[in-house]
């Protein structure tokens, strides 16, 4: 059985919080109004590494979307591994060696040009019959 998966997010548009931390006022706003969008089977948010040592939270946009006065930008999309663990508990080298062994044995390898996405997959009825949430933690690769 293997423990990581290769999905493709195509180059498009994302609503973006620009750079902060929990707390900050326009995290808190982009927190609100992602809560209002409607629930969907696949991941729309993402969150990846900010220029100013925070994060960055992005939404698929989809044309004619109330964006709040939230900034769309162009998102290079392309392939991903995505491995999956405890939001918070995650042994960051112990999944990187997971990943790298995967990518090595199935003809990939990283791909630094893109940023590192990660998302909480955890319903809200999961997280609370489980006492915590899952991430999905997705790295850019390219093939060799």
């Amino acid at each position: 059985m293997q423990a990581i998966r290769i999905i493709e997010i195509p180059d498009c548009k994302m609503v973006s919080s620009g750079d902060g931390m929990f707390g900050d006022e326009h995290i808190d706003k982009f927190d609100k109004w992602l809560s209002n969008m409607p629930r969907t089977m696949l991941s729309m948010d993402f969150l990846m590494d900010g220029a100013s040592g925070g994060f960055c939270w992005l939404y698929m946009y989809e044309e004619g979307m109330n964006t709040a006065g939230f900034e769309v930008i162009d998102f290079k999309g392309g392939l991903y591994a995505i491995a999956t663990d405890i939001d918070q508990k995650t042994d960051s080298k112990k999944m990187g060696k997971a990943i790298d062994k995967f990518l090595k044995d199935n003809g990939f390898v990283r791909d630094s040009s893109r940023p590192e996405l990660g998302n909480i997959i955890t319903p809200p009825e999961a997280k609370k019959a489980m006492g915590f949430e899952q991430m999905d933690y997705y790295t850019p690769i390219k093939a060799k």
